[in-house]
């Protein structure tokens, strides 16, 4: 069934083409958009079955055999962040129709959002480095134009600090790509898997470390973060919940793939533990820091990123197994907790902490909605939070590294500081009262029409798919399991694209 390994990539390109053509209707947009977003929920989820059934699946585009042709590849990691990925967009598509965008706006948002789609199952399912960089390159573009929809001076500014930084990685990458083809005569990663053990040390050093400065930006790993605090709060709240469930996201999962892939390490990596450490400890600590929901949000994003970096940095099974775990987990929690934010900001006219108070009697079903994914950020049994955190201090604490268990402590501390963080705006945006010298808050346009429900709604569906991920988190971590040996052997991977694999 490799037929279906494109669709993902090709359905939301095709949505493109179709919301320019209808950039006049409105009403057509917010139809057909969705419905060209579900088909590719479909198309994963077929994916996925495909995948369990008959292994990694690989197609070569253009009629070019690999290692030369345009590979996508489809295994167990690729497929499930693809299912959980488009997921969340249709949800956060659906939240932005309910929200009621008109005019110039949708005419703009609608085909941009599906292009940003498009880029991000590229990234899924890119098999060689190049097409991973133009991947990434859509979801620049893309990007941009989200983050400077409806401009104001600081979304302007906000923006081009993120496209000066990205443009910045994007040169790194390119100069990575262009050294790694030097040196190893391919940038198919299954190919490149074989050639790159026969170079000298100095070179796969490197070369390792070159990528994990491209990714580590892309991502925000520390000391390589201090561009998304200051450019995601700015956005429109719809734009960041896409931007932190999912841009950092493919940043840590072409991490991930390139590592283990290229660079397999039989031990842990003690560079990354030291930076996985840092990012968490600067993300979390900054989340204190802060009186705005969404830069509070954004720091936790970044504290949150180190936990994915620790499970990669053991190089094991098992902390493989909690890296992917913790990705699910983070990309549908993360971009629930933006959507919250959204429904705060609707209903109160605010995102300050001075400033919110009584949201739970204002709204008592918000309050469920924000209580539960931050909990489940803070890894509060029985969440998902929990069962991914519980998976990497298990692997972190099994690994046998003296470093690996420092971090593992620091992994703890991170959760308690997260705990902290969001019990703060508990207590001040929900539980007291309203402060006396804050007017009544008054709900927008939107938050009064019967499109509120629809963002209800699709929150409501997101907070829900989080506890259905530690419900289901058997099945889960052992597809995971299955996903992490994957990764750690790359037999599989490199005899479907070099060998022509399954039909």
């Amino acid at each position: 069934m490799n037929v279906l390994v494109p669709l993902p990539f090709v359905l939301p390109l095709l949505g493109a083409v179709l919301a320019v053509i209808a950039r006049g209707r409105l009403l057509w947009l917010r139809v057909l958009c969705p419905l060209v977003a579900a088909a590719g929920v479909a198309a994963s989820a077929a994916l996925v079955a495909f995948v369990a059934r008959d292994g990694v699946l690989a197609v070569q585009m253009g009629g070019w055999g690999a290692p030369l042709g345009i590979t996508l590849v489809a295994d167990r990691l690729s497929s499930l962040l693809l299912v959980v990925s488009s997921t969340v967009l249709l949800a956060i598509m659906l939240h932005a129709v309910g929200e009621g965008a008109g005019g110039q706006e949708a005419g703009v948002f609608y085909p941009t959002y599906m292009t940003l789609t498009a880029g991000v199952s590229l990234v899924f399912l890119a098999g060689d480095l190049f097409n991973l960089f133009v991947a990434f390159e859509v979801m620049l573009a893309s990007s941009y134009v989200l983050m400077t929809l409806t401009p104001t001076g600081e979304r302007v500014r906000a923006g081009m600090t993120y496209t000066l930084v990205s443009l910045t990685s994007s040169i790194l990458f390119l100069t990575a790509l262009g050294l790694t083809y030097a040196a190893a005569g391919t940038v198919n990663l299954a190919d490149l898997s074989t050639r790159v053990p026969d170079l000298p040390g100095a070179t796969r050093t490197a070369l390792g470390l070159l990528f994990l400065v491209v990714f580590g930006i892309k991502g925000a790993i520390v000391p390589m973060h201090l561009w998304l605090p200051d450019s995601y709060p700015v956005a429109l709240t719809k734009i960041t919940a896409v931007f932190a469930a999912l841009l950092t996201k493919a940043a840590v999962y072409s991490l991930i793939r390139v590592e283990t892939l290229v660079f397999p390490r039989e031990h842990a990596s003690w560079p990354m533990l030291v930076l996985a450490a840092g990012t968490i400890v600067v993300g979390t600590l900054g989340a204190l820091t802060h009186d705005d929901i969404h830069r509070v949000f954004s720091f936790i994003l970044v504290g949150h990123i180190g936990y994915m970096l620790f499970g990669l940095a053991l190089f094991d099974v098992a902390g493989l197994t909690g890296a992917i775990l913790y990705l699910v987990h983070h990309i549908v929690v993360q971009a629930a907790l933006f959507l919250v934010s959204d429904l705060i900001q609707g209903y109160t006219g605010e995102t300050s902490l001075h400033r919110l108070g009584g949201l739970a009697g204002l709204s008592a079903f918000i309050a469920v909605l924000f209580f539960i994914p931050a909990m489940s950020v803070s890894g509060v049994p029985p969440t998902s939070g929990f069962v991914a955190k519980l998976a990497l201090f298990q692997a972190g604490v099994g690994s046998g590294s003296v470093l690996a268990y420092a971090v593992t402590g620091v992994a703890v501390v991170g959760s308690v500081l997260t705990l902290m963080a969001m019990s703060r705006i508990w207590t001040l945006g929900f539980w007291r009262p309203r402060p006396d010298d804050v007017e009544e808050p008054t709900a927008s346009e939107s938050y009064t029409s019967g499109g509120v429900r629809l963002m209800q709604s699709v929150t409501a569906v997101l907070v829900v798919a989080g506890l259905l991920i530690a419900a289901f988190a058997g099945p889960l971590a052992s597809w995971s399991r299955h996903a992490a040996s994957d990764l750690v052997s790359g037999d599989d991977y490199r005899h479907a694209v070099l060998d022509g694999g399954n039909p």
